[in-house]
């Protein structure tokens, strides 16, 4: 019994390193990189107040960045290109932010700080100049040399999932159906293009007809297709819980959006969040720290990239 004892617990003990050694830590930059979380927030401060929609724009890049791979900054990356996959082709935005970032990072502290990093704080700093909540990021993340751009078009959701399908994708990275639905809540911000909604406002029944009426006129049966309207019509510049409000009124732009209230198992959880946005917060950061966890590459997984864009030579 000694010798099958011993090795459980040598094993016991490797397996607890492995854990300790791949968790992230809010810490991880306080000695190496100092300034870092200070140089995101000033870039992205200057960013939105240029242009308010690009904090939507950098947490969706996020949520696309986690779903493929692990939250490891291969959308970042120009090379076996997320970028073109279906989810993403001409409407994912923020890329020249994270340069900058990147760029003054790299000046202050060369080699320390990962792209997918930045992400995750661009994210967090960008619904916070929305006027929505904030959190204590977990870093600690490297970057990934590869992107798949099968993967993007395998796990992101598409605009017109029905809610199987959604809570089948948000269980297949470890979320569960109450962080998928307070992760919808980004659509608070953003807008959307023609494209993606025309379907929807033109022959789906579960929607508000003065709501689809409006939408009609941004939104022709024909051209426009890059023609934006507002994810949350009622407040399109606040990170609030209007979205919610929004989907009971059947006001959701996206199929995907209303199919969170349509009769089903989240119906509960919509009402709860467009009463009580105070639950919708705390949820929301819940479930992004949850998505950040998402396979981060650790220890000497990975590298920590020099140009976001680019893999190192």
């Amino acid at each position: 019994m000694a010798g099958p004892t011993l090795m459980h617990c040598l094993l016991a003990v490797s397996l607890l390193s492995s854990v300790a050694h791949a968790q992230l830590s809010t810490t991880f930059y306080s000695r190496s990189c100092p300034s870092m979380e200070n140089t995101v927030w000033a870039v992205m401060k200057h960013a939105v107040v240029k242009d308010r929609r690009m904090g939507a724009s950098l947490l969706r890049l996020f949520f696309h960045d986690c779903f493929v791979q692990g939250c490891d900054g291969s959308v970042l990356l120009d090379a076996g290109s997320e970028k073109a996959a279906g989810p993403n082709a001409n409407s994912l935005r923020g890329f020249e932010v994270i340069d900058a970032i990147k760029a003054r990072v790299e000046a202050a502290c060369p080699g320390v700080v990962s792209c997918a990093d930045i992400l995750a704080l661009a994210a967090r700093d960008g619904t916070f100049l929305l006027h929505g909540p904030t959190w204590a990021v977990p870093l600690g993340r490297r970057d990934s040399t590869t992107a798949s751009q099968s993967l993007a078009n395998f796990n992101l959701p598409s605009v017109n999932s029905s809610l199987a399908t959604l809570i089948s994708m948000f269980a297949r990275q470890g979320l569960s159906p109450t962080d998928m639905t307070a992760l919808s809540g980004a659509h608070t911000v953003g807008q959307a293009r023609c494209t993606t909604f025309r379907d929807r406002i033109y022959g789906n029944s579960n929607m508000d007809a003065t709501f689809a009426r409006r939408q009609q006129r941004t939104c022709p049966l024909s051209g426009g297709e890059n023609n934006l309207a507002p994810l949350d019509a009622q407040t399109p510049r606040a990170f609030d819980n209007a979205y919610y409000q929004n989907l009971m009124a059947h006001r959701g732009l996206f199929r995907s959006d209303q199919e969170l209230f349509s009769g089903g198992s989240q119906d509960a959880l919509v009402r709860q969040y467009s009463a009580n946005p105070a639950l919708f917060r705390s949820d929301f950061v819940k479930a992004m720290v949850k998505m950040g966890n998402i396979n981060p590459l650790t220890g000497t997984a990975g590298q920590i990239r020099r140009n976001c864009r680019f893999v190192n030579s």
